[in-house]
């Protein structure tokens, strides 16, 4: 059962990381590599399986927000090329705390990424791991609820964000 991606390009984030394609690219591999053990995926394994393959290409781990000693402790999950990536199988209600750091990573004073990539899963995903393998995602953010938000957010959110939505098929 091989890992599809939706997506959703808000603010022109799908042609801005077009820009840095082999980026696109390698993130896509690794949100779909075919050696993740799907049936054993519960929320804190797929966070361990995808730092782990981030990592191994080069992907800054947890860089900090604001990177300076002293700052508040806010971190990215990942930071490579101007792109950091916050991956977010946790609740609902992080989804203002995840692209305000993104926001704030793209902001002038700090001017760490020109793209945010936002990694969630499909309602279609959570159920079919709990049928399937008796995972339970319920209460995780979900693909279509970020669609659904962020461009409400547009006054606060200006920096792009490639939403993916991982699903199986």
């Amino acid at each position: 059962m091989p890992i599809i991606l939706r997506n959703f390009s808000y603010r022109f984030a799908e042609q801005v990381i077009n820009s840095s394609l082999a980026i696109r690219q390698e993130i896509e591999a690794v949100l779909t590599d075919p050696s993740l053990p799907i049936a054993e995926l519960s929320r804190p394994r797929f966070n361990e399986e995808l730092e782990t393959r981030f990592v191994a290409r080069g992907w800054e781990s947890q860089p900090l927000v604001f990177g300076e000693p002293g700052e508040p402790m806010a971190k990215m999950d990942f930071l490579k090329n101007r792109v950091g990536v916050e991956v977010e199988f946790g609740h609902a209600s992080f989804i203002g705390i995840d692209l305000l750091k993104m926001q704030i990573g793209s902001y002038s004073g700090l001017d760490k990424i020109d793209i945010g990539v936002y990694v969630v899963t499909t309602l279609s995903f959570q159920k079919k791991m709990k049928q399937l393998h008796g995972l339970n995602w319920e209460g995780s953010l979900n693909f279509e609820k970020v669609v659904k938000y962020l461009p409400h957010l547009k006054s606060a959110i200006q920096v792009p964000v490639l939403v993916y939505g991982i699903d199986i098929a």
